[in-house]
């Protein structure tokens, strides 16, 4: 089994980091403001290192499914610092390392630095023309630096060389390598400011003002239509499933549901439901795909999937109190570049496909377009890796057409 990493790159600018373990230990460069993402298996270790002006710096460390099932992570600046980090288990706060603000910390504390520390420092501290802190050397290699950092960021971060080759360490470093909760996928956040990873999309409450309660539960879909005018959707049962395949179903929609204008309806499906719900039959469009009660675990699996095109926004959200969400709500195909459209039978501009069909192959322009807005994080644009599950243990999601 595998789990993903993903690198978010909060910065204004592109950032190179070194990648040990994964990633056939290639460098990534991920964009301003975009996430890579890395696929680890359980039980490899390896650690994300920032790059700046090719020395390296902060890096998490991060065990997959190490002692007792749990994952071990951590954030460590022994071996430089030139910008912000942390590491956590996705949407687990509890399991974060790193200080958010180290770099800022490390700046207020060299201007309050006595002449005695800053002379000790010069070599190791390197700083921009107005004397702020741009860049440190490691940490490992300077006992006064490890000293000087440990007044600001002791305990939020790896600093010594820690519990090796016959040392104990310092116990607020071996504490950094706690167990974390379980096995997840781990995000690793990176900016020149605040490095708190962003707060997850909150579930929007489905609109159930219109629905009577009687006729609201069991296991289905609350279908939500955001747009001024009657859709229909169509409901597509696969032909076959196996394991991480599926016999996609293109031609017997059932069943295929009327939603007024800004309205909400519940359809019932059963467990055995493992498929899709699109905006009308024709392509291109965009796929909810979901599960109503998965082999192993019992409970609902959906994501959005944009590779047989995009006719509008969607999301999913779990109904069971867990707050679970994923897709997108703008839109991103009035002002689409033409070379990513690709028009509907009737005439709809849609996106066209990513992975190719009957209509022709893979669409880079819309692969392209698609990955700048939303991002494979938010839904399946190539590959069938890298994309949030949305699970619901009641057998139940929202969905909203945009």
């Amino acid at each position: 089994m595998s789990r993903n990493i993903y690198v978010t790159n909060l910065s204004g600018h592109n950032q190179e980091f070194e990648v040990h373990g994964w990633n056939d230990n290639r460098n990534i460069n991920v964009g301003a403001h975009q996430t890579y993402t890395i696929n680890a298996r359980d039980g490899s270790s390896g650690a994300i290192i920032a790059l700046h002006d090719g020395h390296e710096g902060e890096q998490a460390e991060i065990t997959k499914n190490g002692w007792g099932g749990n994952d071990f992570i951590d954030l460590s600046n022994i071996v430089g610092a030139g910008g912000n980090m942390t590491v956590q288990q996705v949407n687990d706060p509890a399991t974060r390392k790193g200080d958010p603000l180290f770099m800022q910390h490390l700046n207020d504390a060299w201007h309050r630095a006595d002449q005695g520390t800053r002379q000790a420092l010069e070599r190791c501290v390197h700083r921009d023309n107005n004397d702020n802190v741009t860049r440190i050397d490691p940490i490992k290699d300077w006992p006064a630096l490890e000293n000087f950092v440990r007044s600001f960021a002791d305990g939020k971060t790896y600093i010594g060389v820690g519990a090796w080759g016959g040392s104990p360490g310092n116990d607020n470093d071996n504490n950094q390598s706690s167990a974390a909760h379980g096995n997840k996928d781990i995000q690793v956040t990176y900016n020149d400011g605040d490095a708190t990873p962003p707060t997850p999309q909150a579930a929007p409450e489905p609109a159930l003002a219109s629905l009577d309660s009687a006729q609201v539960g069991g296991p289905g879909i609350i279908l939500r239509n955001h747009r001024n005018e009657q859709q229909q959707y169509a409901f597509y049962n696969n032909y076959w499933n196996g394991n991480g395949t599926a016999g996609a179903n293109f031609d017997h929609p059932d069943p295929i549901i009327t939603v007024n204008p800004q309205d909400s309806l519940f359809v019932p499906l059963p467990e055995t439901f493992k498929g899709r719900v699109q905006r009308g039959t024709q392509l291109p469009a965009t796929w909810v795909e979901f599960q109503i009660s998965a082999a192993d675990d019992g409970a609902a699996h959906g994501d959005i999937s944009l590779q047989q095109g995009c006719d509008g926004a969607a999301t999913i959200a779990s109904t069971d109190g867990s707050g679970r969400f994923n897709g997108f709500q703008h839109d991103i195909v009035s002002g689409a570049p033409e070379a990513a459209v690709r028009y509907q039978p009737d005439g709809t501009r849609a996106l066209d496909t990513t992975v190719g069909n009957w209509n022709g192959g893979p669409n880079q322009a819309a692969i392209e377009w698609e990955m700048a807005q939303v991002g494979q994080r938010r839904a399946y644009i190539v590959g069938g890796t890298g994309t949030d599950d949305v699970a619901s243990a009641n057998n139940c999601f929202a969905v909203d057409f945009y």
